[in-house]
């Protein structure tokens, strides 16, 4: 074995090792696919050489604002072209993007831009008042503003700032890149919700970002130029670096700035979309447009699902409208989604519809980039396999964060044990499919009875009148807690608190039944996720 070790001259050399990053899928597509749609807004076209030369403007453009190496560029933009160009030109020029979450409020906006040390943000029109007042809270200069109008949305530049096109215009078409020298240079940083506190900055890297992106092709079972909508924010996960794939397979990108059924079905039968991903939220508005908003296509539009598990009845009644649904999992830790429920036809292919819908909502396996995804003890001990023992889900694999941002206390616990903790609780079935039961904090306690408020709730979502819920806890003084059902109706649709209750009854044991239900509008996130937290709150006010 002698002939394998280095000192017998083998080892890393420029022709033989690269690092990885996404940043090597553009410069490929623009040699491989010059001349194919790369990224479509309305009119604003670009093809793959087009697309190349913008993102080397905003690279060298950056670069002659005096952005280095390892500066922190962030973004407060909505699914536009500048926000997908960013993803490259950011990076291109060797800085690290920080997309940052438009719906947030000033406070963390301020926190974000300081605890990041954003030197430059680019900045939607419709955020530019957002963008000033958090700057104007901070202790120091905070970033400069680069104003990014969108005039065919209602945005148009304020004067205020320098814009984009003013940006770019400082950059060369033909300026090159900076590629990093380490494929664990740091790519992005993404921040958590922070809904339990200040906000984690999550830090991604190239090699990650790269396998991230080519796991997804096999997972996604994608050929050669699909046409994907940005339906998922592209500020969360970097929009599950899908934007980042897309030039591998010389596809298209369309920018979906306002997230709505229409907006979907027509990009559906106009641009002909073949993929996008979305939180159960969106599935639910697919099923529920109204008889206008819908479009009619000829194709199977495949999509991914993640955020919260879906319910088995909405998965029933998308399946029916031309969509086929795969229900992934994943964190901002871990890039976005890296389990997957891939169907077992031999097994499952001659279910019912109902059962069928049941085992989609399964969280699944690990991606191909993943080593090792499963469900441990306190003890880190693999459960039992038995789809009823709960224990936390834990991860290993090349998609997994480098760290928390200026945070080492919390990053040495989520790594405890060898594996990155997630926080989920779940079941691992006996062909190895994980299902979440509950997030840990959500888990609800009841006379010493554990109740997983996805139980109740996707009971609750096989009721005609039910379009959202959340369960939740709420304090007893006899039980300890009991579960409590928030919950938005469909249009028209009319059921009393009795009603509801009665019908998860029917459905499952009299301690898992909701004592009350609240009828209101849900809070939620930008990405679709209800935000408990806020339900939880309420009912200790009240």
């Amino acid at each position: 074995m002698g002939w394998l070790a280095d000192e017998d001259g083998l080892g890393k050399r420029a022709a033989n090792f690269v690092p990885l990053t996404p940043l090597s899928h553009l410069n490929r597509a623009a040699r491989v696919f010059p001349n194919r749609l790369a990224l479509a807004y309305g009119d604003y076209r670009l093809t793959y050489t087009e697309y190349h030369a913008q993102v080397s403007r905003l690279a060298s453009g950056l670069a002659a604002r005096g952005i280095e190496p390892g500066d922190v560029v962030a973004t407060l933009l909505p699914n536009i072209p500048a926000q997908a160009e960013a993803h490259f030109g950011v990076p291109a020029c060797g800085a690290v993007l920080n997309t940052i979450n438009t719906r947030l409020e000033t406070d963390t906006v301020a926190y974000i831009f300081d605890h990041g040390e954003a030197r430059l943000v680019l900045v939607d029109t419709q955020f530019i008042d957002l963008a000033e007042a958090a700057k104007a809270q901070m202790q120091g200069d905070g970033p400069e503003i680069i104003e990014v109008p969108d005039e065919a949305a209602g945005y148009p530049a304020t004067g205020r700032h320098t814009t984009y096109a003013e940006l770019l215009a400082q950059g060369r078409p033909d300026a090159p890149w900076i590629m990093p020298g380490d494929e664990w240079e740091s790519l992005s940083l993404n921040y958590t919700s922070g809904t339990t506190g200040r906000p984690k900055g999550v830090v991604y890297h190239h090699r990650g970002a790269y396998l991230m992106t080519m796991g997804t092709v096999i997972s996604w079972r994608m050929v050669l130029h699909p046409v994907f909508l940005t339906i998922v924010p592209l500020f969360h996960c970097n929009g599950w670096n899908h934007t980042w794939m897309m030039p591998v397979l010389g596809g298209t990108v369309v920018c979906c700035r306002d997230i709505t059924a229409k907006a979907i079905y027509d990009a559906i039968a106009d641009e002909g979309v073949t993929h996008f991903g979305g939180a159960p939220i969106v599935l639910n508005a697919i099923v529920n447009a109204a008889e206008g908003d819908r479009r009619a296509f000829d194709h199977k539009v495949e999509v991914f699902t993640a955020g919260a598990p879906p319910a088995a009845a909405t998965l029933a009644a998308i399946e029916t409208l031309g969509f086929n649904v795969t229900q992934v999992y994943g964190l901002t830790e871990t890039y976005g989604h890296v389990t997957e429920c891939i169907w077992d036809g031999v097994s499952w292919d001659g279910l019912d519809h109902s059962e069928k819908s049941a085992i989609k909502a399964r969280q699944g396996v690990p991606f191909p980039m993943m080593e090792d995804i499963t469900v441990m003890d306190e003890g880190m001990k693999n459960i039992p396999m038995d789809g009823k023992t709960q224990g936390e889900i834990v991860i290993r694999g090349n998609a997994v964060m480098k760290g928390y941002f200026k945070n080492p206390e919390a990053t040495e616990e989520s790594f405890a044990g060898g594996y990155f903790h997630s926080g989920d609780i779940a079941v691992q079935h006996p062909d190895g499919y994980i299902q979440i039961s509950d997030r840990a904090k959500d888990i609800i306690i009841s006379g010493g009875e554990n109740v997983s408020s996805v139980e109740v709730e996707g009971a609750l979502m096989h009721h005609p009148a039910v379009s959202l819920c959340a369960v939740v806890a709420k304090p007893d003084e006899t039980w300890g807690e009991v579960p409590c059902a928030f919950v938005e109706l469909k249009e028209g649709a009319e059921v009393t608190e009795a009603d509801l209750i009665t019908f998860v009854r029917s459905r499952l044991a009299g301690f898992k039944t909701p004592k009350a239900v609240v009828f209101q509008e849900l809070p939620k996130t930008s990405t679709g996720k209800i935000q408990k937290f806020e339900l939880r709150a309420a009912l200790k006010q009240a």
